[in-house]
């Protein structure tokens, strides 16, 4: 068999719906979505960090939920939703979370703020007014190696107040 052939059979073309838009990728069987997120479609947002799922830095919505891209497979979103942090802003304007994560100076190098407004954005969905310990506790798979924790907690708690002042549809 030739290279040409056995590569053509390992590999399959998706669709996948990235913030709000259809996109058809050609993928290799064991291709990370993370992968297919950076290199084929060009959203540069999610980070490779870890690698092992571990440290938040991949971590994009399928569905509405956060998700470690690093560890998922390209072929297991197949027809499912996917947000990154490209897709969180709507018409230029930041999202209320991106704005308070700016304001609060939530972030030193910013390589896991990604990571962290997506999942705060699920937090806020399911729980709109969290304790600072709520917080804590749901961002726990999100690692932050400036140690911004401090101005992120705050940056949550600001971003759930303008969302319920302005009842924000995420």
């Amino acid at each position: 068999m030739s290279q040409g052939t056995r590569s053509k059979q390992n590999t399959q073309e998706l669709r996948l719906q990235v913030n709000g838009e259809d996109k058809r990728v050609e993928v290799e069987t064991g291709e990370t979505l993370l992968n297919v997120l950076r290199d084929k479609l060009r959203l540069f947002g999610s980070r490779h960090g870890c690698g092992i799922g571990y440290c938040g830095a991949c971590t994009i919505l399928v569905g509405n939920k956060p998700v470690s891209s690093c560890i998922m497979l390209a072929i297991q979103v197949e027809g499912k939703q996917l947000t990154t942090i490209e897709g969180l802003s709507q018409n230029g304007e930041l999202h209320p979370i991106q704005q308070a994560f700016l304001d609060h100076s939530a972030f030193q190098c910013s390589y896991c703020t990604p990571g962290f407004i997506l999942t705060t954005r699920v937090l806020l969905d399911e729980n709109p007014s969290p304790s600072r310990e709520e917080i804590r506790e749901y961002l726990v798979g999100n690692l932050c190696r400036c140690g911004s924790y401090y101005n992120i907690i705050e940056a949550v708690e600001d971003a759930a107040v303008r969302m319920q002042a302005s009842k924000h549809i995420t």
